[in-house]
């Protein structure tokens, strides 16, 4: 069973962008097809909780190859698109050396329901652990109200060698 919501999607307002994709890329790496974040509408450092959204596009790389004819978005893109809201906080928050979180695992991760097309996926992250070594956070992933997966990613500092 999952766990409970980390936040009631209902509360959150969609239409209050906090930062967006502009802000997102000042401190997020990404770029192109790998950038899996719309905005961010929700930062709380007390509880360690950051909100945000992928508006999910039928032009993007992977839906013309990822089932034809009945396109899902990804498992792991919707685990990138956790992280990388993920990365932005543990970044913005001062809670790690380094340029940027980068992917270091996943734990407890679950599948419950399909993001197609034309979906906004909604991503809430609670950071559970805080160390300047690794981070732990739990994720969730709605669409409307329903719960499309959640699990635990943990990150690992990285700097940016600028001569690569």
């Amino acid at each position: 069973m999952p766990r409970e919501f980390l936040l009631d999607p209902a509360s959150i307002d969609l239409n209050h962008v906090l930062v967006d994709l502009e802000g997102i890329r000042k401190v997020n790496p990404q770029r192109f097809e790998m950038e899996q974040l719309t905005a961010i509408v929700l930062i709380d450092p007390e509880k360690h909780i950051i909100a945000g959204y992928k508006d999910i596009r039928a032009d993007e790389f992977w839906v013309r190859g990822h089932l034809p004819n009945y396109s899902l978005y990804p498992g792991v893109l919707m685990c990138e698109a956790a992280a990388q809201l993920c990365s932005y906080y543990i970044t913005t928050q001062g809670q790690a050396r380094g340029d940027f979180v980068g992917f270091g695992g996943l734990e407890n991760v679950r599948f419950r329901g399909q993001v197609r097309p034309g979906d906004r996926l909604l991503l809430v992250c609670k950071a559970t652990k805080l160390h300047r070594r690794q981070t732990i956070c739990n994720v969730q992933g709605f669409v409307g109200s329903k719960l499309v997966f959640n699990g635990d990613i943990i990150g690992v500092p990285l700097t940016r060698d600028e001569e690569t």
